[in-house]
């Protein structure tokens, strides 16, 4: 079955919008004929004719200044960095992350740059993480048997990925080509909790539009920043918590400005969504709809805090695959019934199942520049299948996967049937490039939990997607999240690129440009991106933009956080080279 969205993704192909462009170099961007200044026909010109000639000049020459290959606005020239010593420090501009040519697969020619042209220009999201932090049924007890369990920051993921989109629409072009961005994918966990709530801002973020953050009582914040509890940053209060003890700071304002409308411009490209295992599962491992959780997640109670043993034991649980449905937060929400905070009750928290998922993309109020549903189709609505291809370019076609295990659990894998579909989909389109986008990644593609809905259907691990990718020629990339992390690997005959979150430091997205080198070999140049947000960040500036900084620096501050995240250098900005004809 052939799941393909109705409209291209590559806006920059079209020709009217590449010569609206005018003063692009044909060999950088290789997408068309461009307009070049004709010098000899202005200095041959006379009066009013002379006079038009060079003002035509004039405008092709800053059009073509402004479509030039640049990398500002990217880590290519400047990445937050750290200022002075101790608990908490503040952030300032660092120098950049230099591009690395990577030859494993295929060796570099001299004079490619000269020669090659674009076959795709298009930026990944991904782990965006929009978080309702007053959720009765968030799991920020897990803090209590590990410090990096919980975010202190993540009150403030709304205006974080606003800031993001403004980046992007500033950017436009990629840094390597200078062609436009035909398109941003966003590669799963978009929300946190798979509430309807959490999707709606997701795909108002995108798509344009005001966002209001705060849940349940519209009058009082009532989640466990304001609960006494010393585990938890209380920025309005002179309590000396756990955060407080390492230097965050009291900041007097926090939470109203933190639950406070946040307006989005939204993308000014199309957009496309692709699956992962927190937009189906509870705190990204367990079934909601329909279970116990969903009564919890619509309700007025709200466990905050348990021991450090039952937490290690609620994380054991999760981390092995030992308990994919739950129980164990069943017996805690039991055993605790009467030390739980009583909170407001909001029907919006509900947990979505598949098709609704689907259901909200294709509500024409979350349109924005397109395509209508963001990949996902009416044929997807009627089979809940959440996979799809669609066409990038003349000679590239995109493939979303779901990798997301129903049956539960965080880790993902794919079934027999969707195997099958991407077998035949790579076949189907065997003359053009592939690049195939997925929530996890074949290190976190280890779950065998049966799905539920179709209990015969074998589970398939990420060895064996990467087989199958390996005997397609036409595939150049796998590209995915899901482990907060920047890795790229070589796998014999593709790229597999994984992108860090935009919800823990370092906060980036990944733009990603492919051009043909016409030598026999393909470029994939990634370069990463940060929000627009300044780095510096002034306590006293609670405006959307002052929030989108102070997001990055308690992300950077945050107790126990990993701090290899962002990669080696030969995970962030580089030059990926193929073999291919």
């Amino acid at each position: 079955m052939h799941r393909r969205s109705d409209r291209s993704a590559d806006a920059r192909l079209d020709r009217r919008t590449f010569l609206a462009a005018a003063g692009a170099v044909t060999t950088a961007t290789g997408i068309g004929l461009a307009l070049g200044a004709d010098g000899s026909a202005v200095a041959g010109g006379s009066g009013e004719a002379a006079k038009a000639a060079a003002g035509a000049s004039s405008v092709q020459a800053a059009q073509a200044a402004a479509a030039a290959p640049t990398g500002a606005g990217t880590t290519l020239v400047s990445v937050a960095a750290p200022r002075g010593s101790g608990g908490y420090r503040r952030l300032g501009d660092g120098p950049g992350w230099p591009r690395v040519v990577r030859s494993e697969l295929a060796s570099g020619r001299a004079g490619r740059e000269d020669r090659r042209s674009t076959l795709a220009s298009f930026v990944q999201f991904t782990d965006l993480h929009l978080t309702d932090v007053q959720h009765p049924l968030r799991y920020e007890f897990f803090r209590a048997g590990e410090p990096g369990a919980w975010r202190p920051h993540e009150a403030l993921t709304l205006p974080g990925v606003v800031s993001l989109v403004e980046r992007v629409n500033k950017l436009r072009r990629g840094p390597v080509t200078g062609s436009p961005f035909g398109f941003v994918i966003t590669t799963g966990d978009n929300g946190d909790e798979n509430a309807k709530i959490e999707v709606e801002w997701f795909l108002t973020a995108l798509s344009g539009g005001r966002m209001n953050p705060n849940t349940g009582d519209p009058r009082h914040y009532e989640g466990v920043q304001n609960s006494g509890l010393k585990l938890f940053w209380h920025p309005e209060s002179s309590l000396r918590d756990q955060d407080k003890q390492v230097g965050y700071p009291r900041i007097d304002g926090y939470l109203a400005a933190a639950t406070r409308a946040v307006n989005s411009p939204g993308l000014n490209i199309p957009w496309y969504s692709t699956f992962g295992n927190h937009d189906l599962l509870s705190g990204g491992c367990y079934p909601a709809s329909g279970t116990f959780i969903q009564d919890a997640a619509v309700g007025n109670k709200k466990l905050q805090i348990i021991s450090a043993a039952d937490a290690k034991w609620l994380m054991d649980g999760e981390s092995k695959g030992a308990d994919p449905k739950g129980e164990r937060i069943r017996e805690l929400l039991n055993a605790h019934k009467k030390e739980m905070r009583t909170v407001t009750p909001d029907p919006r928290r509900v947990p979505l199942t598949a098709r609704q998922y689907v259901a909200a993309h294709l509500d024409k109020r979350y349109t924005g520049h397109g395509p209508v549903g963001h990949g996902y189709t009416r044929e997807n609505l009627d089979s809940g299948e959440l996979y799809y291809s669609f066409r990038i370019s003349d000679r590239v076609v995109g493939i979303s996967l779901d990798s997301t295990d129903p049956g539960g659990h965080y880790q993902g894998s794919i079934g027999t049937a969707q195997l099958r579909w991407l077998d035949k989909t790579l076949k189907r389109y065997s003359d053009t490039y592939a690049l195939v986008f997925s929530h996890h990644p074949s290190w976190s593609m280890d779950n065998n939990t049966p799905d539920p809905a179709e209990p015969d259907d074998e589970r398939h691990d990420g060895e064996e997607l990467i087989t199958l990718l390996q005997r397609h020629n036409n595939v150049l990339a796998w590209i995915n999240g899901h482990s907060h992390r920047n890795r790229i690997r070589p796998r014999g005959t593709f790229w597999e690129i994984a992108t860090a979150s935009h919800v823990d430091y370092p906060q980036l997205a990944r733009i990603i440009e492919v051009t043909d080198n016409h030598d026999g070999t393909v470029s994939l140049f990634t370069t990463l991106i940060e929000s627009a947000a300044p780095y510096r960040t002034d306590f006293h500036d609670l405006s959307q933009t002052g929030l989108a900084s102070l997001y990055r620096e308690l992300a950077f501050n945050a107790p126990g956080s990993d701090t290899s995240l962002g990669g080696a250098a030969d995970d962030r900005n580089t030059e990926l080279l193929l073999r291919r004809r």
